[in-house]
């Protein structure tokens, strides 16, 4: 039982389940008990009921499971952070289980390194195979038999792994240094040097020597030129049979049509003939289009319906 790391005073957490042989259960806790020195020390748990137990956080040193010779257990990702749970920080795990050797699609057994991968991501650290060995007949006829599955390339691994030395959630204060408020006001040192050439004093502006450049030298004198409306059309503005400014136009192409369509609804207006359409119904004529609408300033715009000009 050396190979279990189990001494005297630790609570020993035995998991089976129905593949698990009475006698050969019963021969390991008898072993447990005797090596942790005290009955009470080893409890004994179906792997079935495992989630639905009682047992409260860091209740175990170690965790064995499919252990008893003979059996064939498999352990899901639950019963594996359940077992996490149940185990105190430092805690370790052993665990036998049937993996195949070669990755099956939508196998219910796993592959070692699946297995493996598994108790890392329930929470453990250290994860590692301890051995391989090839399934006894026994261990065939059970997964045969528990499983319902059949396979040539299975066989038996043993894992082991630990808690790490701290509770989920468990939290502590960090210490952490952090300067003085006098150094941080302090504002740092400027060299001399450094601090002279970004400096320009009213004697370095007359100095002779000292080359200025004009920013007028730096435009010629085709950047003065204004650039042709044309010229700043895109390939596609304006063109097909009838004229249509693109979406977003920004070339002037769209103010330019809203100007002729402004034009053209001008024109379309009818004309007063005796120049006092705007004073009002009682000196308009009797044809005028505009009767029956308020008076209005001289040269402002009024729009006529359909109707209105129709009538007129």
């Amino acid at each position: 039982m050396a190979e279990y790391g189990i001494s005297t005073g630790q609570r020993v957490a035995v998991i089976w389940d129905r593949s698990s042989p009475v006698e050969a259960l019963k021969s390991l806790v008898d072993k447990l008990q005797e090596l942790a020195g005290d009955e009470s020390h080893v409890s004994v748990e179906n792997i079935d009921q495992l989630l639905q137990s009682a047992h409260k956080e860091s209740s175990f040193d170690v965790v064995l499971s499919g252990l008893v010779p003979g059996s064939t257990t498999l352990h899901n990702t639950e019963i594996l952070a359940e077992i996490a749970r149940i185990l105190r920080p430092g805690g370790q795990v052993l665990l036998k289980e049937p993996v195949e050797t070669t990755s099956v699609h939508e196998s219910k057994v796993k592959t070692a390194a699946k297995l493996c991968s598994t108790l890392t991501l329930s929470g453990l650290v250290e994860v590692k195979e301890l051995q391989k060995e090839s399934l006894t007949p026994e261990e065939v006829q059970s997964v045969q038999e528990h499983l319902g599955y059949q396979s040539d390339s299975l066989v038996s691994i043993q894992v082991t792994g630990k808690k790490p030395n701290f509770e989920v959630g468990s939290s502590t204060q960090l210490k952490l240094s952090f300067p003085r408020k006098s150094a941080l006001s302090e504002k740092p040192a400027v060299d001399p040097n450094a601090a002279k050439l970004w400096t320009l004093s009213a004697s370095d502006m007359n100095d002779d020597g000292m080359d200025l450049i004009d920013s007028d030298e730096l435009l010629d004198p085709e950047d003065l030129k204004k650039p042709d409306p044309s010229s700043l059309r895109t390939a596609s503005c304006g063109e097909g049979a009838k004229r249509k400014a693109c979406k977003n136009c920004t070339c002037g192409l769209a103010e330019e049509l809203e100007q002729e369509k402004a034009k053209e609804q001008r024109r379309s207006q009818p004309k007063s003939a005796c120049g006092n359409c705007y004073l009002g119904d009682a000196f308009r004529c009797a044809s005028c289009p505009y009767l029956g609408m308020p008076a209005f300033k001289p040269g402002e715009k009024i729009l006529l319906s359909e109707k209105n000009l129709h009538d007129a």
